[in-house]
């Protein structure tokens, strides 16, 4: 019976399309190569050129979010081996939980820190006058520590039970627990992208406002701030919400039983 299921998972995690496999693998290779080193260098200056638990609070967000970028290189290698031979997943249970923890880890503390960075902005920005917050800021070892803490409960229901080839909501013959864990993995993935998204377009259309409301001043450097405050929200966009959508299609088709079509969302979305 066990060697049944591994059977069956195995040939679940089998890449069917396996040179668009080869080049996912190829571009993760160059982006391992390309973006470790600038990782640890940008690492290196905060920590020993700008010492940055005591500089402004800005760059110790910074640091944090370079932090959870090592945690998504650190995946690359392994799902490139895996990509390469063949297969969307470990079929190892363990490495394949282990997989899903550190990227879901690093997705909720690169959007967790998006936003503080943004939301400190927009009160330095749109509502200068407004001590308490700034004061709350100052304290941002502590909030940064603060944000590790949360995003690990929200992590766990990844490794709480075998996975399909790491597939999960919509599958048959789930018990009401599976569901019930299935189902907060889902809603943590969509709230944890969407409502800071919101909360990012918020602060930066009213900071966009905000500063184009501004007469004193450099006007390149008002455009300068501009542009850096809208950036962050397109980086957003580009790095999140493409999968949130990808990952909403698959749902559908999952929970309609839509077979083929399924077969080939899986194919293009290689995090399902």
């Amino acid at each position: 019976m066990q060697i049944m299921e591994d059977d069956h998972q195995s040939n679940n995690c089998t890449a069917e399309n396996l040179p668009l496999y080869k080049f996912y693998a190829s571009v993760m290779i160059m982006e391992f190569t390309l973006a470790l080193p600038l990782n640890l260098s940008v690492l290196y200056l905060f920590i020993f050129k700008l010492k940055f638990w005591k500089s402004n609070t800005n760059n110790i967000f910074l640091f944090n979010l370079v932090l959870a970028d090592v945690l998504l290189l650190i995946c690359l290698p392994v799902k490139a081996y895996h990509f390469l031979n063949g297969n969307r997943r470990s079929t190892a249970g363990g490495t394949c939980k282990a997989m899903l923890f550190m990227l879901f880890l690093n997705r909720g503390a690169s959007i967790a820190f998006l936003t503080v960075i943004s939301v400190d902005r927009y009160f330095n920005v749109v509502h200068p006058g407004k001590k308490n917050f700034a004061k709350a800021l100052k304290k941002s070892p502590h909030i940064s520590f603060l944000i590790w803490l949360l995003l690990l409960p929200l992590t766990i229901p990844t490794m709480l039970k075998s996975f399909e080839c790491c597939n999960s909501y919509g599958r048959k013959d789930d018990t009401l627990v599976e569901d019930v864990t299935d189902t907060l993995r889902e809603v943590v993935f969509f709230t944890q992208i969407l409502i800071p998204f919101f909360v990012l377009v918020y602060c930066t259309v009213r900071i966009v406002n905000r500063l184009k409301k501004k007469t004193v001043g450099d006007s390149t450097k008002l455009r300068r701030a501009v542009f850096l405050v809208t950036s962050v929200m397109l980086v957003f966009s580009f790095c999140f919400l493409p999968c949130t959508i990808a990952r909403m299609v698959l749902l559908i088709f999952r929970i309609k039983d839509l077979q083929n079509a399924e077969n080939i969302a899986v194919q293009l979305y290689a995090d399902s």
